[in-house]
């Protein structure tokens, strides 16, 4: 089932399941209390066509967990260039739920901030039944199902994070936060070792793997993070793959720009679409001088 969170008119947002090119309406007001209901939710009747509702992201869980240097190829795709920093398993902090947008939302580039805005493409965990403190054998029983994540990061801001070792700002600001284009439940995928992914930026494709070439299983993911508690409808990543921009021979020939649109794509579980856009084409105004926020 393919789970989605719409607007049928400006404004008013709803949660309901795709049937083909239809979106049948759930009785349920969001689509983390869909989960907390464990699914039980009734159908309200009411039934749209996909081409006249707006999709927004499926779901804004209360906590995000973000998980980093899964696939080793990511980590010697970077020391290949020389990055500032490894970046290994086990780097693990939480992600700016208010950062989130939906498919064919603009990513807004905040220039006065970055000058080297990237893309990574990841698949994310979503989090039905609620738990803390089980194994890898266990966590299947939480697993509902799965969306793409495309972890916007500004490099030059994640670089001086690393410094301390953590790194949360530079992927934490508003718009870097795509996912979508909607929630494909667990039984529907099965096996998610052997999903081919692929990210492309104006149709030139940038990232190409498979899930299969992660470091550490999903199974096991779910269970190392579960100490901190999971709530229904929580996501999890589960990293990026090689061929980031930072990763590439010419950096700022593949760094994001206003104009990119950006395809992140999960076999069987969908495309995910976005326009970078500048400040001024978001805002109508000129942006303001970073020493704004950080004088």
């Amino acid at each position: 089932m393919k789970l989605v969170t719409f607007d049928a008119q400006p404004g008013r947002q709803l949660v309901g399941r795709l049937d083909a090119g239809t979106v049948v309406e759930f009785d349920v007001p969001s689509m983390r209390e869909y989960f907390e209901r464990e699914g039980q939710v009734r159908e309200t009747g009411r039934t749209f066509a996909l081409a006249d509702v707006r999709l927004r992201a499926p779901i804004v869980p209360r906590k995000f967990f973000h998980t980093a240097g899964n696939f080793r190829e990511h980590h010697e795709d970077l020391a290949r260039v020389d990055w500032s920093h490894p970046v290994n398993k086990g780097i693990v902090f939480f992600q700016n739920v208010d950062a989130i947008i939906g498919p064919d939302e603009p990513i807004v580039y905040p220039a006065n901030l970055t000058r080297e805005l990237d893309y990574e493409l990841e698949l994310a965990v979503v989090i039905g039944t609620p738990g803390r403190f089980f194994s890898a054998e266990q966590a299947a029983e939480h697993i509902a199902g799965y969306l793409v994540f495309n972890d916007i990061t500004a490099r030059d801001i994640q670089r001086r994070e690393m410094e301390s070792g953590v790194f949360s700002f530079s992927k934490a600001i508003e718009t870097f936060c795509p996912i979508g284009p909607y929630i494909v439940t667990a039984d529907e995928i099965g096996d998610p070792h052997d999903l081919d992914m692929e990210l492309r930026v104006n149709g030139d494709i940038r990232q190409k793997s498979n899930t299969a070439r992660m470091s550490v299983s999903i199974p096991q993911l779910v269970a190392y993070h579960s100490p901190q508690t999971y709530s229904a409808g929580d996501l999890i990543t589960t990293g990026t793959i090689a061929g980031v921009a930072a990763s590439t021979q010419d950096p700022f020939a593949n760094y994001l720009k206003p104009g990119d649109v950006v395809e992140a794509e999960i076999e069987r579980i969908g495309v995910l679409r976005n326009l970078v856009i500048s400040w001024q084409d978001a805002y109508g105004t000129d942006e303001p001088p970073a020493e704004q926020w950080a004088g």
